[in-house]
């Protein structure tokens, strides 16, 4: 059933530490370093290159246990009665900037905030110069629902100037606060979202607080209605053309929420863990006011090689932060969002990321002190991306082609067994609209989304780093990519 239809529960989540979780993660690595050394028995390499390839999966199994260690010590941050009044006292305001977005994915975010058991003080909506609608409707009912809940908010309809010229609107305007909350404009908080985003600032040395992203359309779009407008039926051929592509965006959007989610429970977990996030997600992020204030110059005139830098907003903003103390995520504090349901729009997506990844990464080495563990975390993943970039060339090129070593079957099915256990912390999330046995399927489907890694990302994400010049942000110009459809 679609979200936003009437009788539909709260869209709400929850992550569920199971020790049955850890468990199974623990024998999936066992079984991996096992097939791993299974692997490298039944070989037929030459002593010395049994004794390389032994060093390489040793590096790479230490890095893995460990980020496994890092990724279990998070736990969300809990508060006493003082801290809950001191945040109580704070000004949270959520700034929400609108370009070409599906009204219906728009006015379900806005009934999120006022569900909210700790709602915002304001709330600032931006309508960065769209061209597909006003929102004029949207925007009504908005301020009378805001009137009634005791909400601030201001809408501003500004010539389209970019996802952070549309952000300082809000900032302008809102000089009192003490907390920006940064969304998407398909943002659908769970009704906790802003109290638990909130509890980590009860620490002074905390400047940003990451939620966990979660997809809306997680299942895919909703099934097609299988009868024309006038009431016929449609051929068998037309039904199955259309339960077709339906089931192929389905599983589209499955892989990549499987993907998005675990990347999100283990790599910025165990960041989080040493307060040290890296980039915080779009969809729900939170700033003390002065990292935002301080550098809201450098933050709408970021220039590359010349150019103005349109992408990987939501990445610096984790940089100012993470140059003046930690940086961290509360993984009790969930958002739902829009995933991609076309190869198309998820590889446009996703070569920004890589983009504005590159040129983060160069700022990170130039401004972040040596003394921050994130320093150290930002090279540690450029050593690992090379080094499996490497084992993998030479485990598919060089091995057969100069010492004629064919890599065993047993050897292929590692990254398979790390991923299936690293994705039990995708079972680990609990949804409201969600059984577990359609999660479990979902889980299932982890070396569909290995595969595409392997592939897809693998190229996106090297012609990503050698096209970074490209910097303009480029989303929406024709309109929605996707709708909260109407149900049957």
């Amino acid at each position: 059933m679609s979200p936003h239809r009437r009788g539909t529960p709260v869209l709400a989540a929850h992550q569920h530490r199971s020790a049955t979780v850890l468990m199974g993660i623990l024998v999936l690595l066992g079984a991996t370093v096992w097939a791993a050394q299974h692997a490298m028995t039944l070989s037929h390499y030459k002593d010395h290159t049994g004794s390389r390839m032994l060093a390489v999966w040793v590096s790479l199994f230490v890095l893995l246990l460990i980020q496994t260690f890092m990724y279990h010590l998070e736990r969300p941050r809990r508060l006493t009665p003082r801290a809950a009044r001191q945040l109580e006292g704070l000004h949270v305001s959520i700034l929400v900037p609108v370009f070409n977005e599906d009204p219906g994915y728009l006015k379900l975010g806005l009934e999120s905030f006022l569900r909210q058991t700790r709602r915002p003080d304001s709330v600032h909506v931006v309508d960065d110069g769209s061209t597909s609608t006003d929102y004029a409707a949207v925007r009504d009912w908005w301020h009378v629902q805001a009137d009634r809940a005791g909400i601030e908010t201001t809408w501003q309809r500004v010539p389209n100037g970019g996802k952070r010229h549309a952000q300082a609107h809000g900032i302008r305007v809102s000089p009192q606060a003490d907390i920006y909350i940064t969304v998407d404009s398909d943002s659908c908080l769970a009704p906790n979202a802003v109290e638990q985003l909130m509890v980590p600032f009860a620490r002074s040395k905390v400047q940003s607080v990451a939620g966990i992203v979660l997809a809306t359309n997680n299942r895919g779009p909703q099934r097609p209605r299988l009868r024309r407008s006038n009431g016929a039926r449609l051929s068998w051929l037309s039904r199955v053309g259309k339960l077709t592509h339906w089931r192929g965006q389905q599983g589209f959007a499955r892989v990549t929420d499987l993907w998005l989610v675990t990347s999100q429970l283990v790599d910025r977990s165990g960041q989080s863990a040493l307060g040290s996030v890296l980039v915080n997600s779009g969809p729900l992020a939170a700033y003390r006011a002065e990292v935002v204030r301080d550098n809201l110059g450098s933050y709408l005139n970021e220039t590359f090689l010349g150019r103005p830098v349109m992408l990987s907003d939501d990445s610096l903003l984790t940089l100012y932060a993470a140059q003046r103390g930690l940086t961290v995520q509360q993984p009790s504090a969930v958002v739902f969002t829009a995933m991609p349901e076309k190869v198309s729009h998820f590889t446009r997506m996703y070569l920004r990321w890589m983009r504005g990844s590159t040129i983060r990464s160069l700022w990170r080495m130039r401004y972040l002190p040596l003394g921050r563990p994130s320093y150290w975390l930002h090279l540690l993943r450029w050593y690992e991306m090379v080094l499996g970039q490497m084992v993998t060339l030479w485990l598919l090129v060089v091995e057969p082609l100069r010492y004629h070593n064919t890599p065993t079957r047993a050897m292929l099915v590692v990254p398979f067994l790390i991923g299936w256990a690293q994705g039990l912390r995708y079972l680990g999330v609990i949804r409201s609209d969600e059984r577990i046995r359609s999660r479990a399927v979902t889980w299932l489907m982890m070396p569909l989304a290995i595969l595409m890694g392997w592939t897809v990302l693998r190229v996106l994400h090297w012609y990503g780093m050698a096209t970074c010049a490209k910097t303009g942000w480029g989303t929406r110009q024709n309109g929605a990519e996707v709708s909260l459809a109407a149900g049957p």
